[in-house]
């Protein structure tokens, strides 16, 4: 099974010393020269005119200094791409607490979509950095349209390495960068959150509960290998979830209380 993630606003520092990424050495190598392109032209932009940056990445004065942290991103240590996100997703995920079996899991099922490297795994080396899928650079476009050509092939090859379900969790601007083909389409399942009788959408505690569902997924043993398994999987852990229209490929999980 492969879980499809979004990346977070929210990032670690990174570590004070240390090698920088090398983009040849992530996962889905078939990337790296897409990679290669968005990297080269957000450090030069970056580096040349930090204020039109600033408009163009979307961040206030008080963010400026990510604007400086983008610049040196060729050279700054980098740490594993799961420790450098640390938003609420990531927060309820715990992956530093997983046990070994769990963390090995999530290392070969969780690929988490990125504005600036297309997908990662966990374990890929990355400096901190701010760049939202969202953005539009000057000479590369919108960057969720500038990564579905190279992602398509990607993708594919690795759901068909993988064989299993995907679990999308992706917000939609990160959907946007890649949408499965026809046959990938059938083994892909959406999931939304949400609260009590009524069934209204949760907001805020949309990212924590998939935060939490993945962790115990990982850590109820090996993950499922087709879309009702994952149902009854989800079952399994004591969660209320439903088929609209009896689709597997979307999932409510429904929350009595927050």
């Amino acid at each position: 099974m492969l879980v499809l993630l979004p990346p977070s606003e929210g990032k670690a520092a990174g570590p004070a010393h240390g090698a920088p990424v090398e983009p040849g050495a992530l996962s889905l190598p078939a990337l790296t020269a897409a990679r290669e392109r968005v990297l080269n032209e957000l450090t030069a932009l970056c580096a040349a005119d930090p204020d039109k940056a600033r408009t163009i990445l979307g961040l206030g004065e008080r963010l400026a200094g990510e604007i400086t942290k983008n610049a040196a991103l060729r050279t700054a240590p980098a740490a594993p791409a799961g420790e450098v996100y640390t938003g609420v997703l990531y927060e309820a995920l715990g992956l530093r607490l997983l046990e070994p079996a769990a963390r090995r899991r999530a290392g070969a099922s969780l690929l988490i979509f990125s504005g600036l490297w297309g997908v990662l795994r966990v374990d890929d080396r990355i400096p901190s950095y701010r760049l939202g899928a969202g953005v539009k650079l000057p000479a590369l476009g919108g960057l969720a349209a500038y990564w579905r050509r190279p992602l398509a092939e990607a993708m594919r090859q690795a759901a068909r390495d993988d064989g299993g379900p995907l679990l999308d969790l992706r917000s939609a601007a990160y959907r946007n960068m890649w949408k499965p083909d026809p046959e990938l389409a059938a083994r892909t399942t959406t999931v939304r959150v949400l609260l009590g009788p009524a069934r209204t959408v949760v907001s805020h505690f949309n990212k924590a509960t998939k935060g939490r569902v993945v962790r115990e997924l990982l850590s109820a043993g090996e993950l499922p290998g087709t879309l009702p398994e994952l149902t009854a999987a989800l079952r399994d852990l004591g969660l209320t979830v439903e088929r609209p229209a009896g689709d597997d490929r979307q999932l409510d999980i429904v929350l009595d209380e927050l």
